[in-house]
């Protein structure tokens, strides 16, 4: 089975970059690969609680979708999802003002993965 970490590092501040790996590893999981997704720097913003109900991906006609149906979606099929603790720091964001389902790692744990992986994606 292949695997793919995806890499998040966008959050709020950039709504039309927020659901394009999520969304990639949602794909990659319903062909049947192992998938993890690293949200790091700005993209822990994305995780936290109430945020991904209200916070809508844009589409080119001005209409949208919530990212919550992306990230259901993802859990659905299987992705896991990661967070960066110390990224969680600097947004002084703690691991329960995340939604349920993210595991909290570091560096090692990362860094231990992307080698583990077949492909490593940033975003």
């Amino acid at each position: 089975m292949a695997s793919v970490i995806y890499v998040q590092t966008n959050g709020v501040e950039a709504p039309r970059r927020s659901a394009t790996p999520i969304y990639l590893a949602s794909t990659a999981a319903a062909m049947d690969c192992e998938v993890g997704i690293y949200f790091t720097i700005d993209g822990c913003t994305l995780l936290e609680k109430g945020v991904a109900e209200s916070f809508i991906v844009p589409k080119h006609d001005g209409t949208g979708a919530p990212l919550s149906t992306f990230i259901t979606q993802a859990l659905d099929l299987g992705v896991e999802f990661y967070v960066c603790q110390p990224s969680l720091d600097l947004h002084g964001l703690k691991h329960d003002d995340l939604i349920d389902g993210v595991r909290m790692i570091g560096g090692a744990a990362f860094n231990d993965m992307a080698l583990e992986a077949d492909q490593v994606i940033c975003f």
